[in-house]
């Protein structure tokens, strides 16, 4: 049985989606790991508000239990202001039962960014991402500079995780690069999954 690696986003451009599907790629190209690619709801100003089950497209919402039971996570946001965006901070904010339980605690994790413009804030969307990770004592896989990429990018990648310039309007497409580098994040955290799981 494959060891599921969850990939978790959220996008509404389809920048940062599209990068969870390049990780995703490298993911699948391990043998012996299996991508589940999941999004989160948005929030709403309106407290009555509720989201549909299932999304009317795109991947299904991710669950705790799909959480519980990956043996690694990359987690996805556009950039908000240097931050990450606000459904994925809430749904990080609903995961108190899994740290009060350990079930994350050893299991590696990577994350990745997508933003309008080539300084909107990635490194910091990043890094705002790691924290609540490393408070549930998950192991933080970057990308080494040892992926060509990094050193030549005219776009987005960086060392903290996959990256994406999408352009004013969100319609730029993943350069050479940023593809490249989401796809090496997928594969080092599915091999690092495998080896912490032996």
């Amino acid at each position: 049985m494959s060891l599921p690696i969850l990939v978790v986003y959220y996008s509404l451009g389809g920048g940062t989606r599209h990068l969870a599907d390049e990780i995703a790629r490298g993911i699948d190209s391990i043998d012996g790991c299996e991508a589940w690619l999941r999004t989160v709801p948005k929030v709403s100003a309106v407290s009555e508000a509720t989201a549909p089950q299932i999304p009317p497209q795109g991947a299904p919402y991710v669950t705790l239990d799909e959480l519980q039971c990956c043996g690694a996570l990359a987690l996805g946001s556009p950039t908000r202001f240097g931050n990450m965006a606000a459904p994925v901070k809430y749904f990080l904010d609903g995961t108190s039962s899994l740290w009060l339980s350990g079930s994350l605690i050893g299991k590696p994790a990577c994350v990745f960014t997508s933003s309008n413009t080539q300084h909107g804030g990635q490194e910091s969307t990043l890094l705002s991402m790691m924290l609540p990770l490393l408070h549930h004592g998950m192991l933080l896989c970057g990308i080494p500079f040892s992926e060509a990429g990094l050193a030549h990018t005219q776009s987005g990648g960086t060392p903290y995780g996959a990256s994406h310039v999408a352009g004013a309007d969100n319609q730029a497409k993943l350069s050479r690069d940023e593809a490249a580098l989401a796809f090496a994040q997928g594969q080092r955290l599915a091999k690092s999954a495998l080896k912490l799981n032996r």
